[in-house]
């Protein structure tokens, strides 16, 4: 019988350059939509339904000198795929992926970012199967946490392990990609929980407002709010200890967000450019850049981890590099990936407004993020 194998596990290979191989057994429209990717992964696809009856119609396909791995949609077909191949003589290791690519979707890889200059440190949970990154930054016992995923439980067993005391919890603006868990974490520690209040007219719950120059004080650590809009029109970003530029959706490594998410695209280009071109330009060069999303594993470091200085974007970033206004706005207006999938139902979860069951929120979120412009 065919082995199997964790998503976490899966990720460790992957951030680590291992070569892998995996068959993906779902539907040809979902694996153009959606598929795993890395540095040194080889993925083929061939639907579970042409697998059936054997594994001939991809079996030449098939490496005999390396491991296999088998993924489908939920982890239940790729296990027969994956007992088909064991079945055919393939002696090398064969893997089914537990839980497939719902779980794949849900993983956080926690990567120690850096130190912070007056004591603690910042941590960067890569969602690698979403391209969502979500921050906690921890100084003398305290804690916060920056755009927090639904999937809380991996953040509270890391904030167990390192015995913090949670005091913040604050989201850079109303997300549409996936479902916040700002609201959820703030409630189980007692931290207050913080969002834009120009995202928030139609929110149902209580919120503190987060304005322009406020600063959060967790621990020997300051966290201060900048307001950049365009990306939506709260859209707020942190710099923390003078050292570190949490972007949000508004700037990624190697794209600019998109401004069209609550359907406003022509009224938000004109703050999307002042906030890229004006307000970020008075910051420091040397603020390490975090944002919020990746959109391919081109934009990692060498850790896995996600990040380059300002002053690098400034030069190297197409979206910072477009002098004239009019050619700006057709970039971000008429070369927009599709939107989101379910974002406007995302949106009003994120709103109070509808509380779907566990398992309609996890197929909420199946896919990549959209967030940036092409």
């Amino acid at each position: 019988m065919a082995q199997t194998i964790t998503v976490k596990e899966l990720v460790k290979k992957i951030l680590s350059k291992e070569t892998i191989f995996i068959l993906d057994a779902r539907n040809t429209d979902d694996f153009d939509d959606w598929k795993i990717e890395g540095e040194n992964v080889e993925v083929i696809n061939k639907p579970y339904f042409e697998l059936i009856d054997g594994i001939e119609p991809v079996e030449d396909q098939l490496p005999k000198d390396k491991d296999i791995y088998v993924i489908c949609a939920k982890g239940g077909s790729s296990e027969f795929v994956a007992d088909q191949i064991t079945e055919a003589g393939f002696t090398n290791n064969v893997f089914s992926i537990e839980g497939g690519m719902k779980a794949w979707s849900e993983h956080l890889e926690p990567i120690k970012i850096g130190d912070l200059k007056k004591g603690g440190s910042i941590y960067q949970f890569v969602r690698i199967g979403k391209g969502c990154l979500s921050y906690l930054i921890e100084s003398n016992g305290k804690g916060a946490m920056i755009d927090t995923n639904r999937m809380i439980e991996q953040y509270e067993e890391f904030i167990s392990e390192h015995n913090i005391q949670m005091t913040h919890v604050l989201d850079t603006h109303l997300h549409a990609d996936h479902i916040s868990g700002g609201r959820k974490l703030a409630e189980k520690h007692g931290a207050t929980y913080c969002l834009p209040p120009k995202d928030a007219d139609e929110v149902t719950y209580e919120y503190n407002h987060i304005q322009d120059g406020d600063e959060y004080q967790v621990g020997e650590t300051t966290i201060k709010a900048v307001y950049s809009p365009g990306h939506t029109i709260g859209s707020t970003s942190f710099v923390v200890d003078d050292q570190y530029l949490l972007t949000g959706d508004i700037l990624f490594i190697d794209s600019i967000g998109r401004p069209d998410l609550a359907g406003k695209a022509e009224d938000w280009v004109s703050d999307l450019r002042n906030s890229l071109y004006k307000r970020y330009k008075e910051l420091a060069d040397d603020l390490l850049v975090l944002p919020a999303h990746f959109m391919t594993h081109h934009e990692m470091n060498d850790d896995g981890s996600v990040s380059e200085k300002l002053g690098v974007l400034y030069k190297e970033n197409h979206g910072l590099n477009i002098q004239d206004e009019n050619e700006f706005r057709r970039t971000v207006t008429e070369n927009l990936p599709p939107q989101p999938n379910s974002y406007q139902e995302i949106r009003e979860t994120n709103m109070g407004k509808i509380n779907p069951e566990l398992e309609q929120q996890r197929e909420m979120e199946i896919g990549p993020n959209r967030c940036a412009v092409r």
